[in-house]
């Protein structure tokens, strides 16, 4: 079994990109920043949110972080979004999912600049990754998957991929790529009919549910390659994905631990585009 290393590959990322920034600070450029809107009191969300500024300070990166409480209306985030927009320090605004209940998430996210989509949430840039578009920002996620599968040269040309996720963050963009990677797509739900069927025949399979030990050992074939992006707890409280990890361990060719995968692979690729959409201005 290979452990598909994400903390490893993220820092290798992380230190090509902290050279730039050394470099801009020594040419006396502008340095690149990134706003986060943070909306509640979600605890994973307050995490997350603080995962990626510190890494923005670790590579030299600003990071700001707007907090608006649950109260707060959807005329006030807009406001706040068309003024990032407007501003020519910010090169990318990401706004923190899932939203409260009130506010309308389709609305706001394409009320971010396409020019500042450093997520690749809005409606444009889906379309761009519908067609194949180059110019396309990638959502974090799922460059950080394709990222790490390159980074341990696991084809994906003739592969029978099954993705446990139909998010437009995770799941739809991520069937779009492979498939345009040349691998065939299998795209599921947790509510999929005869879901056991579908990891029983995939070579790899992306799994971001949310629910721990949707399947075990039983359920694969030998060799399979697993990336679980998925992030839960177990009953003893400790972080774990959608897989029984030591039901499979034996049986896979290669997997991502939880935690150290998928997740500092997605933080990584925040700032690859966010250096993406800095040069691009």
């Amino acid at each position: 079994m290979q452990l598909l290393d994400g903390k490893k590959i993220s820092q290798k990322i992380k230190d090509e990109i902290k050279l730039t920034i050394d470099q801009l600070i020594k040419q006396e450029k502008r340095i690149p920043k990134l706003v986060v809107v943070l909306i509640g009191d979600d605890y994973a969300s307050h995490l997350y949110v603080k995962n990626k500024i510190k890494a923005c300070q670790e590579v030299g990166i600003q990071g700001e972080i707007i907090h608006f409480p649950t109260s707060v209306t959807e005329v006030e985030v807009l406001q706040a979004i068309e003024k990032l927009n407007q501003n020519s320090e910010v090169d990318g605004i990401l706004v923190q999912l899932p939203l409260v209940e009130n506010l309308n998430e389709f609305k706001i996210l394409n009320t971010i600049a396409v020019s500042k989509d450093v997520d690749g949430l809005t409606n444009i840039n889906a379309g761009k990754l519908l067609q194949g578009d180059a110019t396309a920002v990638i959502p974090c996620t799922v460059k950080g998957i394709i990222a790490l599968l390159k980074a341990y040269n696991l084809e994906v040309v003739g592969q029978d991929i099954t993705i446990i996720n139909n998010s437009n963050i995770i799941g739809k963009p991520l069937a779009m790529i492979l498939n345009n990677m040349g691998a065939t797509v299998s795209l599921t739900h947790k509510a999929t009919k005869d879901l056991k069927n579908y990891l029983s025949n995939a070579d790899i399979i992306v799994t971001a549910t949310g629910v721990y030990q949707l399947f075990t050992s039983q359920n694969i074939k030998a060799d399979v390659i697993i990336i679980d992006v998925a992030i839960n707890s177990s009953k003893d409280k400790k972080l774990v994905g959608d897989v029984d990890f030591e039901s499979v361990k034996d049986k896979v060719k290669a997997i991502t631990p939880v935690p150290g995968g998928v997740g500092p692979m997605t933080i990584a690729m925040l700032l690859e585009n966010l250096m993406l959409l800095y040069h691009d201005k």
